[in-house]
């Protein structure tokens, strides 16, 4: 069910809140400034003796107003704002008493939160002006297949707010709902049960494919090698290696074997813990190295999509500095891009490219995009690059094919 209707309203609600928290954070930093001249005025002519002997309570209470401004505000944006982040909040907090840095961070947090007001009220009035053209309502339902180490949780969205805004443009959202580390064979089975499910029970007859990353190699084998062609319309690989990762490579030859299996044997413990029935960690790491890649890539070469009737096409995208990313991304970027040149942090950019159409993003801002950002992992308003219309417009891209 599409809940966007009582998501809007809850959403506007929260918007004009943070906006008036936001208001009250100008009017306290413009208001101090101009106190502070007037006081300087009033020292100058009357002395400090006397200004503060005279005018101490109107002093008092003024202080007092803007105390009451200023956490007021700052409350209210700590507590409505869904792109302050942890680390600016903290950062507001340990600054808060250090003359010069408070006023800076300050700045800072109002400058990001009326953007954030400003343009979430821009995606709603978007949503609501198109809303009757039902942009990315498709023939065939949307099947959104994850990457490695990750599940479709309920209640954490893999894909972000991506779902929400593809459903609020018309869109029918499927899960793939297979583990979270396994080999692409054994996640490529685990798809097409899955596909052969949702056709049975809709009768949608079809499904358009959009997975990311190591969910792409999946998505292809089960294409190919299984039984499922005739029910699949489309596939879109999202930064998927699909020629693989050199570094990746180089770290499972590097690492010593008893260090790679007391690794394996932590994930496949957690992994099971959060619902996977057989989790491999060394399955799906050593099939994400080139050599692997390139046999799977051997394997599915004998099949030609386009001659029966899918559509397949591939993005990718770029960081363009470390701090581009959140960890672990940041860590990995130079090591990726020694190994496989301009990289999204994980996967390096000659290895997206599949199928008939490539897309490839670079931010125009100095902000990239990495890895994560293309599933809205942060829930991030990146600069330059909106994730959510992306998605749209991609999916739109399917609808206008017939697909």
């Amino acid at each position: 069910m599409n809940d966007s209707r009582v998501e809007r309203p809850l959403t506007v609600a929260r918007l004009n809140i943070l906006g008036f928290g936001s208001g009250l954070l100008i009017f306290f930093l413009a208001s101090v400034f101009l106190l502070s001249i007037g006081l300087i005025v009033f020292l100058v002519k009357n002395g400090i003796k006397d200004t503060f002997t005279d005018y101490w309570l109107h002093l008092l209470i003024l202080t007092l107003v803007e105390i009451i401004i200023f956490w007021t505000g700052i409350i209210i944006v700590y507590a409505t704002s869904a792109q302050l982040g942890l680390k600016i909040r903290i950062l507001g907090i340990v600054c808060g008493m250090i003359p010069i840095l408070h006023i800076i961070v300050l700045i800072l947090i109002i400058s990001i939160t009326t953007r954030e007001v400003s343009f979430e009220k821009k995606k709603i009035k978007l949503d609501k002006e198109r809303h009757s053209q039902q942009i990315c309502k498709t023939k065939y339902p949307i099947l959104m297949v994850h990457g490695v180490f990750f599940r479709d949780f309920k209640y954490f969205n893999y894909w972000g707010r991506v779902p929400a805004e593809l459903e609020k443009n018309g869109a029918t959202i499927y899960y793939g709902n297979h583990q979270s580390a396994a080999s692409v064979d054994e996640s490529a089975m685990e798809l097409a049960e899955r596909v052969k499910q949702i056709v049975r029970e809709t009768g949608c007859e079809k499904v358009n494919i959009i997975a990311h990353s190591k969910g792409g190699l999946d998505s292809k084998v089960a294409v190919a090698c299984t039984d499922i062609a005739p029910l699949v319309a489309s596939v879109t690989t999202i930064n998927t290696p699909h020629m693989g990762c050199e570094f990746a490579e180089y770290l499972l030859v590097k690492a010593p074997e008893g260090l790679r299996n007391k690794v394996a044997g932590a994930y496949n413990s957690a992994l099971k813990k959060l619902g996977d029935s057989d989790p491999s960690f060394l399955d799906a790491v050593n099939d994400l190295t080139a050599v692997k890649c390139r046999n799977i890539n051997d394997r599915v070469s004998h099949y030609d999509f386009r001659a029966h009737g899918i559509y397949t096409q591939s993005v990718g995208s770029c960081m363009k500095h470390a701090i581009s990313g959140a960890f672990p991304l940041n860590m990995s970027y130079h090591l990726v891009g020694h190994f496989d040149g301009p990289n999204d942090g994980l996967v390096g950019e000659p290895s997206f490219h599949w199928g008939e159409n490539y897309i490839y993003l670079e931010n125009k801002k100095n902000r990239g995009i990495s890895h994560g950002d293309m599933i809205d992992l942060n829930r991030e308003n990146i600069n330059g690059f909106d994730i959510r219309e992306f998605y749209v417009q991609l999916v739109a891209g399917l609808k206008q094919r017939g697909l």
